[in-house]
């Protein structure tokens, strides 16, 4: 059996950007790692690479959150790598973070980029967490992932927005229902980050990037770091009466 002080996190969308940075904090506090990817399985196997250079454990698995038909065959895939790999039944830490997102006007959103959004982020994370359920140990924590577009507005993000802010009403439920069994629940809410989401524009347009500087406390855009090191910090075992909450990460963007 694995031994009993070896914590293990599942991580969605794994493979870049703020899941990356995610996996790779939690490495680095000891954490081995099961992360998922959509399409990009050069770059997963990439970060289980990093991972276990830092002599952690970790295993990459195939993961569509918007086809939740897929969900049962995936928790079996995840059983499978428990117990090839770990020696064990169950992990300590599910970290919902997979998943895009999309820029078009409130009376230009398609019905189809609707959906898409809400098997994605909603629907996506309400019911990959409910097959994960039983993997999950007693005690154990569930991270989801919202936005801080739920607490100030840019045009363009009403759909994403909305799912995101159905993300934290059912992050209190499921503090509220899981808490018999010791499990914590809560969801972040990044600000703005220089990772690829939707194009890339906060990395990658000088102007979209100065215009968030100008409106943040801290005086700059996010870094993927500076999420995945608060993740790391919110698992840490000195934040285990933390639940039911909204954590907002964005250097303090329109205060």
């Amino acid at each position: 059996m694995t031994k009993s002080n070896t914590r293990i996190a599942l991580v969605t969308g794994a493979s870049r950007g703020l899941g990356r940075s995610t996996a790779q904090k939690l490495a680095e506090a000891g954490t081995d790692i099961i992360l998922t990817y959509k399409n990009n399985e050069a770059d997963a196997h990439a970060a289980v690479q990093q991972i276990e250079e830092q002599g952690r454990r970790a295993a990459a698995l195939q993961l569509d959150m918007a086809d939740s038909k897929s969900f049962t065959s995936f928790a079996d895939a995840v059983k499978r790598a428990l117990v090839e790999i770990w020696q064990c039944q169950q992990f300590d830490y599910l970290v919902n973070n997979a998943g895009g997102g999309i820029h078009v006007p409130f009376a230009e959103t398609t019905e189809e980029q609707f959906d898409l959004l809400a098997n994605v982020h909603l629907k996506g994370t309400f019911f990959l967490t409910q097959k994960l359920l039983p993997l999950i140990k007693d005690g154990g924590r569930i991270v989801n992932t919202s936005s801080g577009l739920t607490r100030f507005t840019f045009p363009g993000h009403a759909a994403y927005a909305a799912m995101k802010g159905g993300i934290e009403v059912l992050t209190r439920y499921m503090a509220k229902e899981l808490g018999p069994r010791g499990i914590a629940v809560n969801t972040i809410a990044p600000g703005a980050i220089e990772t690829d989401f939707g194009g890339g524009a906060v990395r990658d347009n000088p102007q979209a990037n100065a215009q968030v500087a100008s409106v943040t406390a801290m005086g700059r855009a996010g870094l993927p770091d500076d999420v995945g090191g608060a993740v790391a910090a919110l698992l840490s075992s000195g934040n285990n009466w933390i639940t039911g909450q909204r954590i907002e990460i964005s250097g303090g963007m329109m205060l």
